[in-house]
């Protein structure tokens, strides 16, 4: 028999879920409900309101034109890909902040390069004019989170190809709004995970293509990196990654070690994720810190912060693979994004990087051994655009190969490497995994966005370069 929520339990339940879908007390008018109704509807799949943007094309854009929204600490520096590709493969032809100091020093810069973007700064609103000019081809997102999504669908609807900064949404109801409109308008909307695009990942991609890794198993994936004199300091406008941790317990920061391990499981192109259950340690290390800030800071000596230490949660897929996810950026441990990987016939572990195969003994691989591996299934990006990795550089050269893959695509009419249904799956694990936390760690099911289209087999893009 279902044991119904109390009185209590039913209305923090209710009213999380209803913020993350839209549906304000799921519309039970006023029912008693059990933690199984509320689960249910979390999986709901609404209708589809276009078709499949699956392996979506358009036509060759010779020249991309490309407008660019937030110039912040990510926004500033991806720019200057787009720069360097300019004329022959695409031209910045605006950009936004709500900063004028911000949109002014990168025009500045632009402008000694030798480009004249549209400037439009100030509002809150100054992204709308933007998104509506004509001139343009594709919209570049580097905001705070909560932006993310209305300005893609917004981007979409006046007919605009989207790239968006990582996670794309951050709750279930925003999800299902990228992954309609990209349907409904046959525009693409691709997030920017760049590390999809590292030299270790694209060497361990080809890996796993190639056999080496035998059956796969499991995973293990993070974002550990301690953030806590940027959460507290200027490095965020109006310190809006901090505000995450006062009102949100979860997984905030998905996608830099998750993307690559969904890719290594095919994930969405014959499996898919199936649930996940999240849980958190306690709420420590921001309220300590925030002992020794300035006392003018606006978050000094507080002790409210929801937001666990470590938020762990793991994921079950529909083949029965098993992905442990972690998520940390508040205390010294060392910067990690976990990138482990088990198979049948092999291991990899990263940080550092080390891997074990099937008939090369009990440990790690030597020295030598292990060289011999990088340079046989090296990712042949990496060694085609050595020359320009080294120049243009952006997290160990990542950025630049994400930025120029995506460009060179859209010039040559090709579908791009991630798709809207990639970015829906590795984002909504923030939300989901909140709703887990909230209601005890209980299993949460993944909505199927690509409504049964998961189970087609197909090769990633940047597997045929």
């Amino acid at each position: 028999m279902k044991k119904p929520l109390d009185r209590r339990s039913f209305l923090r339940v209710s009213a999380l879920t209803g913020a993350f879908m839209g549906i304000p007390g799921l519309g039970m008018a006023g029912k008693r409900a059990d933690a199984e109704e509320i689960l249910d509807r979390i999986g709901h799949v609404p209708a589809p309101g276009g078709k499949s943007v699956m392996g979506l094309t358009v036509d060759p854009i010779k020249q991309v034109r490309v407008g660019i929204i937030g110039l912040g600490n990510r926004g500033s520096g991806m720019s200057r890909h787009i720069e360097v590709m300019s004329p022959d493969k695409a031209k910045v032809v605006a950009i936004c902040d709500i900063q004028d100091k911000k949109a002014d020093a990168v025009y500045s810069r632009m402008k000694k390069n030798g480009h004249d973007p549209a400037v439009y700064k100030g509002s809150p609103n100054a992204w709308k004019k933007l998104v509506e000019r004509d001139d343009l081809d594709l919209v570049l997102i580097f905001t705070n989170w909560k932006w993310h999504t209305p300005m893609a669908v917004y981007a979409m609807e006046q007919g605009k190809h989207v790239a968006t900064e990582v996670p794309a949404s951050y709750t279930i109801e925003d999800t299902w709004k990228l992954v309609m409109t990209a349907e409904e308008t046959q525009r693409n909307c691709m997030m920017l995970e760049n590390v999809c695009y590292g030299n270790e990942e694209l060497w361990m991609l080809k890996m796993v293509q190639d056999g080496v890794f035998g059956t796969l198993t499991y995973a293990e994936a993070a974002y550990i990196h301690n953030l806590r004199g940027m959460l507290f300091g200027n490095s965020y406008y109006n310190q809006w990654r901090i505000r995450h941790h006062l009102n949100r317990d979860a997984n905030l920061y998905t996608t830099h070690g998750l993307g690559p391990v969904a890719q290594y499981m095919d994930i969405d192109r014959g499996d898919r994720f199936d649930y996940l259950t999240s849980m958190s340690s306690p709420a420590a290390s921001l309220a300590e810190h925030s002992k020794n800030v300035d006392r003018n800071d606006e978050f000094y000596n507080r002790d409210d912060f929801k937001h666990g230490d470590m938020n762990t949660s793991l994921i079950k897929t529909a083949k029965g693979r098993m992905i442990h996810l972690y998520h940390d950026v508040v205390t010294p441990r060392p910067y990690s994004r976990k990138n482990c990987l088990a198979g049948t016939k092999g291991y990899h572990e990263g940080y550092p990087s080390r891997l074990a195969v099937e008939g090369k003994g009990h440990g790690w691989l030597n020295d030598d051994d292990y060289k011999a591996m990088r340079e046989k299934y090296n990712h042949p990006i990496w060694d085609r655009m050595k020359k320009e990795i080294e120049l243009y550089g952006g997290h160990g050269g990542m950025d630049f190969v994400e930025m120029f893959r995506m460009i060179d695509n859209l010039n040559k009419g090709l579908p791009l490497d991630m798709d809207v249904y990639d970015a829906a799956s590795w984002s909504v694990v923030g939300p989901l995994s909140e709703i887990s936390v909230e209601m005890g760690s209980v299993p949460v099911k993944f909505p199927d966005f690509t409504r049964g289209k998961w189970q087609e087999e197909r090769t990633l893009g940047i597997l045929e370069y």
